[in-house]
């Protein structure tokens, strides 16, 4: 019988001490409706994330606007005691701000963006980000001011690593004159991935890349599809297709599916197990909705 590892989906190294296995858990879901508010069982929300670590887990996707920080908190607790602690690696993001269910308002004033890496280390229970995204480039300042203070608090060891979410070529290539840009978080998956060419950059420069919304499988799942068909044609379900597509299209992404299901979390991890050929990953390739 096949192991439910996410080591199984092979490893990125951020640098060299530090390789994550390449498939993660994002804690978006770990909320109220509509990412706001504490989510309704606090106690299952930590025992996914220890369930997390028991499949071989060590990389794990937070926000400080989600809940606002009430994903963190769960997220600080399932890691508090776990072996080997300094072996997790924990992606952040700064640069939103919440104003009430599914309301989110970039602000990339360089004052808040320090702020909010200083109170997510208190939340998180950390000295140190391991990496912190620019959750959304504010156009109401430059990318230099906002990249750039994310470079100071490298520079004083607050971030080890620096990341850009959803932004273009070009904007990564304003970025790296700031300072290393080392992670690209893009909405993309097996059903939209309009953003190969961010895909593709971000491997020319050893970048990792987190596809965003990475089950978003919409009419792609319905039955009789060609993912539904080639589903049980692997004798799997049409999610772990999806997040198998992901694994081969680059050895630079690093899927984080969201879920507050234990059962729906083994399914996700268990897509590590699926090796698609070369056919039916190039017959996805054809079906997506740019």
């Amino acid at each position: 019988m096949t192991t439910i590892n996410a080591a199984n989906a092979g490893t990125y190294a951020f640098d060299d001490q530090f390789k994550v296995n390449r498939m993660g858990y994002g804690v978006m879901q770990l909320t109220g409706p509509g990412t706001w508010g504490p989510y309704a069982d606090p106690e299952n929300g930590v025992k996914v994330v220890k369930k997390a670590l028991e499949y071989g887990v060590n990389f794990f996707d937070t926000a400080d606007s989600y809940g606002p920080w009430f994903a963190d908190r769960y997220l600080a607790a399932g890691l508090k005691d776990a072996a080997n602690r300094d072996r997790i690696f924990i992606s952040d993001k700064v640069g939103q701000t919440r104003q009430g269910p599914n309301v989110w308002t970039p602000l990339g004033e360089p004052r808040y963006l320090r702020q909010q890496v200083e109170v997510s280390m208190m939340t998180l229970g950390i000295d140190h980000e391991d990496l912190v995204f620019l959750h959304r480039i504010d156009p109401h300042y430059s990318i230099a001011d906002q990249v750039g203070e994310l470079k100071k608090l490298q520079d004083e060891g607050k971030i080890k690593h620096i990341g850009l979410s959803q932004v273009t070529v070009d904007q990564i290539k304003e970025a790296q004159q700031v300072a290393k840009i080392d992670a690209i978080e893009n909405l993309y998956n097996v059903a939209n991935h309009g953003d190969d060419d961010v895909v593709d950059y971000a491997a020319s420069q050893k970048m990792a890349f987190l596809p965003w919304f990475p089950l978003a499988t919409g009419e792609l799942a319905q039955a009789g599809s060609v993912l539904s068909t080639m589903a049980q044609k692997y004798q799997v379900s049409p999610a772990q297709i999806a997040l198998a597509w992901l694994l081969k299209r680059s050895d630079n992404i690093i899927p984080i599916p969201g879920t507050s299901s234990i059962e729906h979390l083994r399914d996700n991890v268990a897509a590590a197990n699926v090796d698609l050929t070369t056919a039916d990953f190039n017959g996805l390739s054809q079906l997506s909705v740019k």
